[in-house]
Protein backbone atom coordinates (compact mmCIF):
# COMPACT_ATOMS: atom_id res chain seq x y z
CA UNK A 1 0.00 0.00 0.00
CA UNK A 2 2.77 2.33 1.03
CA UNK A 3 4.57 1.68 -2.46
CA UNK A 4 1.15 2.29 -4.17
CA UNK A 5 0.67 5.61 -2.38
CA UNK A 6 4.51 7.02 -3.22
CA UNK A 7 3.86 6.12 -6.74
CA UNK A 8 0.70 7.98 -7.24
CA UNK A 9 2.38 11.00 -5.48
CA UNK A 10 4.88 10.90 -7.82
CA UNK A 11 2.96 10.90 -10.85
CA UNK A 12 0.96 13.51 -9.47
CA UNK A 13 3.98 15.76 -8.75
CA UNK A 14 5.07 14.93 -12.13
CA UNK A 15 1.68 15.39 -13.57
CA UNK A 16 1.77 19.18 -11.96
CA UNK A 17 5.19 19.82 -13.19
CA UNK A 18 3.94 19.27 -16.59
CA UNK A 19 1.13 21.61 -16.46
CA UNK A 20 3.36 23.55 -14.97
CA UNK A 21 5.80 23.21 -17.97
CA UNK A 22 2.86 23.90 -20.75
CA UNK A 23 1.50 26.74 -18.94
CA UNK A 24 5.64 28.72 -19.83
CA UNK A 25 4.77 30.71 -22.42
CA UNK A 26 3.22 34.63 -22.11
CA UNK A 27 0.19 36.11 -24.18
CA UNK A 28 0.14 39.67 -24.51
CA UNK A 29 -2.82 42.02 -26.18
CA UNK A 30 -3.73 45.50 -25.26
CA UNK A 31 -7.25 47.06 -24.02
CA UNK A 32 -8.43 50.94 -23.26
CA UNK A 33 -10.06 51.38 -20.27
CA UNK A 34 -12.72 54.23 -20.38
CA UNK A 35 -11.98 56.78 -17.70
CA UNK A 36 -14.65 57.23 -14.38
CA UNK A 37 -16.34 60.00 -16.15
CA UNK A 38 -16.98 61.55 -19.54
CA UNK A 39 -14.15 64.24 -19.48
CA UNK A 40 -11.55 61.64 -18.15
CA UNK A 41 -9.11 60.26 -20.39
CA UNK A 42 -8.55 56.46 -21.22
CA UNK A 43 -6.00 54.05 -19.64
CA UNK A 44 -4.21 52.05 -22.41
CA UNK A 45 -3.58 48.52 -20.34
CA UNK A 46 -1.35 45.63 -22.06
CA UNK A 47 -2.22 42.61 -20.49
CA UNK A 48 -0.05 39.72 -19.92
CA UNK A 49 -1.02 36.40 -19.27
CA UNK A 50 -0.36 32.80 -19.64
CA UNK A 51 -1.41 30.83 -22.55
CA UNK A 52 -0.20 27.46 -24.52
CA UNK A 53 0.40 29.17 -27.73
CA UNK A 54 4.37 30.24 -28.37
CA UNK A 55 6.10 33.42 -27.45
CA UNK A 56 8.08 34.69 -29.65
CA UNK A 57 10.29 37.67 -29.53
CA UNK A 58 8.62 41.32 -30.99
CA UNK A 59 10.02 44.61 -30.97
CA UNK A 60 7.77 47.52 -29.40
CA UNK A 61 8.66 50.60 -30.06
CA UNK A 62 12.53 50.65 -27.73
CA UNK A 63 11.46 47.18 -25.89
CA UNK A 64 11.24 43.90 -27.42
CA UNK A 65 8.54 41.41 -25.70
CA UNK A 66 8.65 37.55 -25.77
CA UNK A 67 5.22 36.71 -26.24
CA UNK A 68 2.21 35.26 -28.09
CA UNK A 69 0.26 38.38 -29.91
CA UNK A 70 -3.52 37.52 -28.85
CA UNK A 71 -2.27 34.39 -28.12
CA UNK A 72 -5.22 32.12 -26.05
CA UNK A 73 -5.50 33.15 -22.46
CA UNK A 74 -5.90 30.02 -20.11
CA UNK A 75 -8.95 29.38 -18.37
CA UNK A 76 -7.64 30.08 -15.13
CA UNK A 77 -5.48 32.53 -13.54
CA UNK A 78 -3.63 32.80 -9.91
CA UNK A 79 -4.52 35.94 -9.57
CA UNK A 80 -4.15 39.47 -11.11
CA UNK A 81 -1.14 41.69 -10.51
CA UNK A 82 -1.81 45.65 -11.41
CA UNK A 83 1.41 47.18 -12.87
CA UNK A 84 2.36 50.66 -12.49
CA UNK A 85 5.58 52.32 -14.40
CA UNK A 86 7.31 55.76 -13.33
CA UNK A 87 7.10 59.34 -14.18
CA UNK A 88 7.35 59.23 -17.90
CA UNK A 89 7.05 55.68 -18.08
CA UNK A 90 5.54 52.92 -20.30
CA UNK A 91 3.15 50.02 -20.06
CA UNK A 92 6.32 48.51 -22.44
CA UNK A 93 8.84 49.44 -19.69
CA UNK A 94 8.57 46.24 -17.25
CA UNK A 95 8.08 43.50 -19.42
CA UNK A 96 10.83 41.17 -18.01
CA UNK A 97 8.56 41.06 -14.75
CA UNK A 98 5.59 41.08 -16.51
CA UNK A 99 6.57 38.01 -18.43
CA UNK A 100 7.67 36.27 -15.47
CA UNK A 101 4.76 36.62 -13.81
CA UNK A 102 2.42 35.56 -16.49
CA UNK A 103 4.54 32.86 -17.40
CA UNK A 104 3.77 31.47 -13.80
CA UNK A 105 0.49 31.98 -14.40
CA UNK A 106 -0.47 35.34 -13.51
CA UNK A 107 -2.59 37.85 -15.29
CA UNK A 108 -0.38 41.13 -15.39
CA UNK A 109 -2.04 44.23 -16.18
CA UNK A 110 0.50 47.49 -17.45
CA UNK A 111 -1.55 50.68 -17.28
CA UNK A 112 0.19 53.44 -19.38
CA UNK A 113 -0.59 56.14 -17.10
CA UNK A 114 -3.27 59.11 -18.46
CA UNK A 115 -0.97 62.49 -18.19
CA UNK A 116 2.27 60.24 -17.07
CA UNK A 117 3.64 58.95 -19.70
CA UNK A 118 6.33 59.06 -22.24
CA UNK A 119 3.80 60.59 -24.32
CA UNK A 120 2.14 63.08 -22.13
CA UNK A 121 3.32 64.77 -19.40
CA UNK A 122 0.96 67.02 -18.03
CA UNK A 123 -0.51 65.53 -14.85
CA UNK A 124 3.41 66.89 -13.58
CA UNK A 125 3.43 69.66 -15.40
CA UNK A 126 -0.43 71.23 -15.51
CA UNK A 127 -1.61 69.93 -12.15
CA UNK A 128 1.42 68.76 -9.71
CA UNK A 129 -1.02 69.46 -6.97
CA UNK A 130 -3.33 66.54 -8.29
CA UNK A 131 -0.44 63.71 -9.27
CA UNK A 132 -0.16 62.24 -5.96
CA UNK A 133 -4.29 61.86 -5.61
CA UNK A 134 -4.90 61.00 -9.50
CA UNK A 135 -2.51 57.94 -10.37
CA UNK A 136 -3.73 55.21 -7.86
CA UNK A 137 -7.37 56.11 -8.99
CA UNK A 138 -6.21 55.42 -12.31
CA UNK A 139 -5.36 51.91 -11.11
CA UNK A 140 -8.38 51.34 -9.27
CA UNK A 141 -10.42 52.14 -12.52
CA UNK A 142 -8.78 49.04 -14.62
CA UNK A 143 -9.41 46.82 -11.63
CA UNK A 144 -13.18 47.65 -11.50
CA UNK A 145 -12.96 47.11 -15.47
CA UNK A 146 -11.44 43.65 -15.40
CA UNK A 147 -13.01 42.79 -12.61
CA UNK A 148 -16.65 42.90 -14.93
CA UNK A 149 -14.62 41.99 -18.02
CA UNK A 150 -16.67 38.83 -19.83
CA UNK A 151 -13.23 37.70 -20.81
CA UNK A 152 -11.49 37.96 -17.93
CA UNK A 153 -13.88 38.04 -14.56
CA UNK A 154 -14.41 33.89 -14.12
CA UNK A 155 -10.22 33.62 -15.03
CA UNK A 156 -8.83 35.54 -11.90
CA UNK A 157 -8.72 32.99 -8.95
CA UNK A 158 -11.18 33.86 -6.06
CA UNK A 159 -11.21 33.00 -2.50
CA UNK A 160 -13.95 33.66 0.79
CA UNK A 161 -12.02 37.53 0.76
CA UNK A 162 -12.59 37.87 -3.00
CA UNK A 163 -10.23 38.23 -6.10
CA UNK A 164 -6.79 37.79 -5.94
CA UNK A 165 -4.98 40.68 -6.39
CA UNK A 166 -1.62 42.29 -6.16
CA UNK A 167 0.09 45.12 -7.43
CA UNK A 168 3.63 46.04 -8.13
CA UNK A 169 4.84 49.37 -9.27
CA UNK A 170 8.53 51.17 -9.96
CA UNK A 171 9.33 54.51 -8.82
CA UNK A 172 6.09 56.84 -8.97
CA UNK A 173 4.49 53.19 -9.92
CA UNK A 174 5.92 52.51 -6.31
CA UNK A 175 4.43 55.59 -4.59
CA UNK A 176 0.89 54.20 -6.58
CA UNK A 177 0.94 50.64 -4.91
CA UNK A 178 1.51 52.26 -1.41
CA UNK A 179 -0.99 54.09 -1.85
CA UNK A 180 -3.31 51.68 -3.10
CA UNK A 181 -2.12 49.77 -0.01
CA UNK A 182 -3.15 52.58 2.66
CA UNK A 183 -0.15 54.95 2.28
CA UNK A 184 -1.52 58.65 2.42
CA UNK A 185 0.57 61.21 0.98
CA UNK A 186 1.15 65.26 2.66
CA UNK A 187 2.51 67.47 -0.08
CA UNK A 188 4.01 69.80 2.87
CA UNK A 189 6.13 67.22 3.44
CA UNK A 190 7.85 67.46 0.00
CA UNK A 191 7.86 71.56 0.61
CA UNK A 192 9.72 70.44 3.77
CA UNK A 193 12.35 67.76 2.56
CA UNK A 194 13.52 69.77 -0.45
CA UNK A 195 13.64 72.87 1.80
CA UNK A 196 16.24 70.93 4.04
CA UNK A 197 17.68 67.99 1.83
CA UNK A 198 17.46 69.58 -1.96
CA UNK A 199 21.53 69.16 -2.15
CA UNK A 200 21.15 65.73 -1.14
CA UNK A 201 17.77 64.46 -3.01
CA UNK A 202 18.40 66.65 -6.29
CA UNK A 203 16.87 64.88 -9.23
CA UNK A 204 13.40 64.39 -7.23
CA UNK A 205 13.72 68.38 -5.78
CA UNK A 206 14.37 69.25 -9.10
CA UNK A 207 11.02 67.67 -10.48
CA UNK A 208 7.64 68.28 -10.49
CA UNK A 209 7.83 72.09 -10.41
CA UNK A 210 5.28 73.44 -7.66
CA UNK A 211 5.10 70.37 -5.86
CA UNK A 212 8.26 71.70 -3.88
CA UNK A 213 5.48 73.55 -2.62
CA UNK A 214 3.00 72.93 -0.38
CA UNK A 215 -0.24 72.49 -2.31
CA UNK A 216 -3.67 74.56 -0.91
CA UNK A 217 -6.02 72.51 0.98
CA UNK A 218 -8.60 70.85 -0.87
CA UNK A 219 -11.95 72.60 -1.40
CA UNK A 220 -13.46 69.03 -0.87
CA UNK A 221 -12.19 65.73 1.12
CA UNK A 222 -10.79 63.19 -1.43
CA UNK A 223 -12.00 60.15 -2.04
CA UNK A 224 -9.29 57.43 -0.15
CA UNK A 225 -6.44 56.46 -1.90
CA UNK A 226 -6.83 53.19 -0.71
CA UNK A 227 -8.36 50.21 -2.31
CA UNK A 228 -8.88 47.31 -0.05
CA UNK A 229 -9.47 44.82 -3.08
CA UNK A 230 -4.85 45.37 -3.30
CA UNK A 231 -3.66 42.44 -1.36
CA UNK A 232 0.10 42.68 -1.56
CA UNK A 233 1.93 45.08 -3.07
CA UNK A 234 5.92 45.48 -4.01
CA UNK A 235 7.13 48.77 -4.59
CA UNK A 236 10.27 49.24 -6.37
CA UNK A 237 12.72 52.11 -5.70
CA UNK A 238 9.20 53.93 -4.99
CA UNK A 239 9.07 57.63 -4.07
CA UNK A 240 8.56 57.84 -0.06
CA UNK A 241 8.98 60.76 1.46
CA UNK A 242 5.43 62.09 0.23
CA UNK A 243 3.84 59.55 2.62
CA UNK A 244 3.06 60.12 6.34
CA UNK A 245 4.68 57.73 9.18
CA UNK A 246 1.32 57.23 10.42
CA UNK A 247 -0.24 56.30 7.67
CA UNK A 248 2.50 53.67 6.59
CA UNK A 249 2.62 52.63 9.92
CA UNK A 250 -1.06 51.36 9.77
CA UNK A 251 -0.92 49.41 6.07
CA UNK A 252 -1.77 45.75 7.10
CA UNK A 253 -1.18 44.07 3.62
CA UNK A 254 2.17 41.87 2.69
CA UNK A 255 4.56 44.23 1.13
CA UNK A 256 8.33 44.37 -0.49
CA UNK A 257 10.08 47.35 -0.68
CA UNK A 258 13.23 47.30 -3.37
CA UNK A 259 15.94 49.92 -2.84
CA UNK A 260 18.79 50.19 -5.44
CA UNK A 261 21.87 50.85 -3.47
CA UNK A 262 23.27 53.59 -5.51
CA UNK A 263 19.99 55.23 -6.89
CA UNK A 264 20.49 59.19 -7.35
CA UNK A 265 17.26 59.67 -8.65
CA UNK A 266 15.58 58.65 -5.44
CA UNK A 267 18.24 58.86 -3.00
CA UNK A 268 16.74 55.43 -1.26
CA UNK A 269 17.23 56.91 2.62
CA UNK A 270 14.29 59.56 1.97
CA UNK A 271 12.43 57.20 -0.13
CA UNK A 272 12.71 53.41 0.09
CA UNK A 273 14.35 53.05 3.35
CA UNK A 274 12.06 55.79 5.14
CA UNK A 275 8.79 53.68 4.01
CA UNK A 276 10.32 50.74 5.34
CA UNK A 277 11.27 52.03 9.16
CA UNK A 278 7.53 53.15 9.21
CA UNK A 279 6.25 49.70 8.23
CA UNK A 280 7.40 47.28 10.61
CA UNK A 281 6.18 44.48 8.97
CA UNK A 282 7.55 45.50 5.40
CA UNK A 283 10.79 43.02 3.58
CA UNK A 284 12.92 45.79 2.72
CA UNK A 285 15.66 44.40 -0.24
CA UNK A 286 18.42 45.95 -1.17
CA UNK A 287 20.26 45.38 -4.83
CA UNK A 288 23.71 46.01 -4.68
CA UNK A 289 25.40 47.89 -6.76
CA UNK A 290 22.37 49.54 -8.75
CA UNK A 291 21.10 52.47 -9.88
CA UNK A 292 17.48 53.59 -10.14
CA UNK A 293 16.22 51.83 -13.30
CA UNK A 294 18.17 48.55 -12.84
CA UNK A 295 14.17 47.84 -12.67
CA UNK A 296 13.12 48.47 -16.51
CA UNK A 297 13.81 45.92 -19.30
CA UNK A 298 17.02 47.14 -21.48
CA UNK A 299 15.68 49.60 -24.40
CA UNK A 300 17.60 48.90 -27.63
CA UNK A 301 18.01 52.56 -27.80
CA UNK A 302 19.21 55.33 -25.28
CA UNK A 303 16.71 57.40 -23.47
CA UNK A 304 17.31 59.67 -21.86
CA UNK A 305 16.24 60.91 -18.00
CA UNK A 306 17.40 63.36 -15.34
CA UNK A 307 19.42 60.82 -14.24
CA UNK A 308 21.21 60.00 -17.42
CA UNK A 309 20.18 56.98 -20.03
CA UNK A 310 17.81 54.53 -18.34
CA UNK A 311 19.48 51.66 -20.05
CA UNK A 312 22.94 52.10 -18.71
CA UNK A 313 24.43 50.56 -15.72
CA UNK A 314 27.48 50.79 -13.18
CA UNK A 315 30.41 48.65 -13.81
CA UNK A 316 29.62 44.89 -12.80
CA UNK A 317 25.76 44.97 -12.55
CA UNK A 318 24.15 42.62 -14.60
CA UNK A 319 20.34 43.92 -15.60
CA UNK A 320 19.32 40.92 -17.21
CA UNK A 321 20.55 38.09 -14.57
CA UNK A 322 18.93 40.72 -11.82
CA UNK A 323 15.67 40.77 -13.29
CA UNK A 324 15.72 36.98 -13.96
CA UNK A 325 16.06 36.64 -10.25
CA UNK A 326 13.50 38.98 -9.04
CA UNK A 327 10.80 37.54 -11.76
CA UNK A 328 11.46 34.47 -9.00
CA UNK A 329 11.29 36.49 -6.07
CA UNK A 330 8.01 38.50 -6.99
CA UNK A 331 6.28 34.97 -8.19
CA UNK A 332 7.13 33.95 -4.59
CA UNK A 333 6.33 36.67 -2.84
CA UNK A 334 2.50 36.88 -4.56
CA UNK A 335 2.35 33.27 -4.30
CA UNK A 336 2.88 33.24 -0.42
CA UNK A 337 0.99 36.41 0.13
CA UNK A 338 -2.12 35.53 -2.88
CA UNK A 339 -2.37 31.78 -1.91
Amino acid sequence: MRARARHFFLWLSGLLAAVQLLASQVGWTQMDVPGATPDAPATIVALYYPTQDPSRAIPMGPFTLNIAFHGTPEAAVRGLIMLSHGTGGSELGHSRLAEALASHGYLVAALRHPGDNWQNHTLLTDTPDRYFFVRPGQVSRVIDVLLLDPKWKDRIARDARGPRIGALGHSAGGYTVLALAGGEPDLSRIARHCKDECAEDPIFCGMGGSTRHPAPAPAAPRAPLRDGRVRAVVAMAPVGVVFTAASLAAIQVPTAIYEAELDRFLVPRFHAEWVARNMPGAQLHRVANAWHFAFMDTPTLPIPSPDGDIGANPPGFDRAAFLARLGGELNAFFDQALQ
